[in-house]
């Protein structure tokens, strides 16, 4: 059920998105050198890593690496940069992911594949069983003001709580966090 709604969702949003999609891509394209889209290797269930598409809002060559591990990682953004991070517009194309089935609209999220220390968490609390999401508890929760293991004991509280409804509420909560740019670190 879960994977007919993600489906369903992520293609509806896809075709209402098209028009800002083009938009995007044009300013990217405009004011920046390089590919529209950022093709990210992440983790994802089992701990297999899968290519997740974002918009690009840093410049080409930048070091793949977690913002967390780069020095002052806002030397990178491309101009719209900052603008499509603190919207999460950059995260639109990650629709791709979940059609594809490598993600879904609500889990953990995906995680770069140098974060190791987050990794280890996560294995050890047996998140990696789970599907990666485009929003989930721990980005409701603190999003990027959260540590790794805050992060990581509210992704394992989410995978206890799992249901149709408890995903439903995380999705209406996600909006405001949003909308109203909340817990946003870059």
């Amino acid at each position: 059920m879960k994977r007919i709604l993600d489906l369903t969702v992520a293609l509806i949003a896809g075709l209402l998105l098209l028009p800002l999609f083009i938009i995007i891509a044009l300013a990217i394209k405009l004011t920046s050198k390089g590919p529209i889209l950022y093709w990210s290797n992440r983790v994802g269930k089992n701990n297999l890593i899968f290519k997740m598409p974002k918009f690009r809002t840093m410049i080409v060559d930048t070091p793949a690496l977690g913002k967390r591990h780069l020095a002052q990682p806002e030397q990178y953004l491309i101009p719209i940069g900052p603008f499509l991070r603190k919207t999460s517009l950059d995260e639109i194309p990650q629709l791709w992911s979940i059609i594809n089935g490598d993600m879904s609209l609500v889990g953990p999220r995906p995680v770069l594949t140098n974060e190791e220390d987050l990794l280890v968490l996560r294995t050890r609390e047996g998140i990696h069983l789970h599907v990666p999401g485009l929003t989930g508890w721990a980005q409701i929760n603190g999003r990027d003001s959260v540590t790794i293991e805050e992060r990581v004991a509210l992704e394992k509280e989410y995978t206890k709580k799992k249901s149709f409804l408890f995903d439903f509420y995380i999705i209406l909560k996600t909006i405001p966090k949003v909308l109203f740019k909340m817990d946003i670190q870059h």
